[in-house]
């Protein structure tokens, strides 16, 4: 079930430097947020920060709190593992496992998580690569590699491996930055239809995508640099594009700046 996530007073350091200072922000349940903002400005760090996923980089900690529903994901009993399970990630450029099958690539969550059963594996596969809208490029060579896909057909495998294990959030950073604009329409088509099931935070350069994709936008930006990097404003996306709150946003969405 999607889940709402509320971000509050979130401060994201890495050893002594703070990366991002004050965030506030609400993510509604089945919606599309797009994080936009230039190079820097904490974007990703933050994105990172919604599943702990930061945390695998040495000396990285948070201040502030990040609700799932109500419960704080950095509470003193919550296990980082299951959040990222609760809380999928798909990242930049599509990582498969290369020599690993198409099938098992989709399933090697489940397989961590100790299930056996090969016929709930194949059923499980089968209906992540359909909600992957791949299945039909693919179904006549689930045993050949993952690797051997395209680069659009890869990052739709890597979408269906995140989903394969029910996660209740989808975390999205730059997906399509490293493919070719038939692949980017795909997934851009895929992230629409996947927000009616799972709640999604998109990263993106591209404001054109942001404007397509999202509900809503939240604008980041870097007072000067070496400062932390800061929310600017979060607003429905239209609004955001066609009349923002701020001049910051107005010129970065202008081309003036970014």
């Amino acid at each position: 079930m999607a889940k709402r996530i509320d971000v509050k007073d979130l401060n994201i350091y890495y050893g002594r430097f703070h990366a991002v200072s004050d965030v506030s922000l609400t993510v509604l349940p089945r919606s599309v947020t797009a994080f936009i903002g230039p190079s820097g400005c904490g974007k990703s760090t933050v994105l990172r920060s919604l599943n702990r996923m930061h945390e695998v980089t040495p000396g990285a900690r948070v201040e502030g709190a990040v609700l799932l529903d109500g419960e704080d994901i950095y509470g003193a009993a919550i296990d980082p593992v299951g959040v990222r399970r609760t809380i999928g990630m798909v990242f930049q450029r599509p990582n498969p496992f290369p020599t690993m099958s198409i099938r098992d690539n989709v399933v090697a969550g489940l397989r961590l998580q100790g299930v056996r059963n090969k016929k709930e594996l194949a059923e499980v596969a089968e209906r992540s690569l359909r909600g992957a809208n791949l299945w039909n490029e693919v179904k006549d060579r689930l045993d050949k590699p993952g690797g051997g896909l395209s680069g659009g057909q890869q990052q739709r495998l890597c979408i269906a491996r995140a989903i394969a294990v029910s996660p209740d959030v989808l975390l999205m950073d730059e997906p399509c930055s490293a493919l070719d604009p038939i692949s980017t329409l795909a997934i851009e088509d895929l992230v629409s239809e996947l927000k009616k099931q799972y709640t999604i935070v998109i990263v993106t350069h591209n404001m054109q995508q942001a404007a397509r994709v999202s509900d809503q936008t939240a604008f980041f930006n870097l007072k000067e640099q070496g400062k932390p990097g800061n929310l600017v404003e979060i607003d429905e996306t239209e609004k955001i594009f066609s009349n923002p709150s701020q001049k910051a946003t107005e010129d970065y969405i202008s081309g003036r700046f970014g």
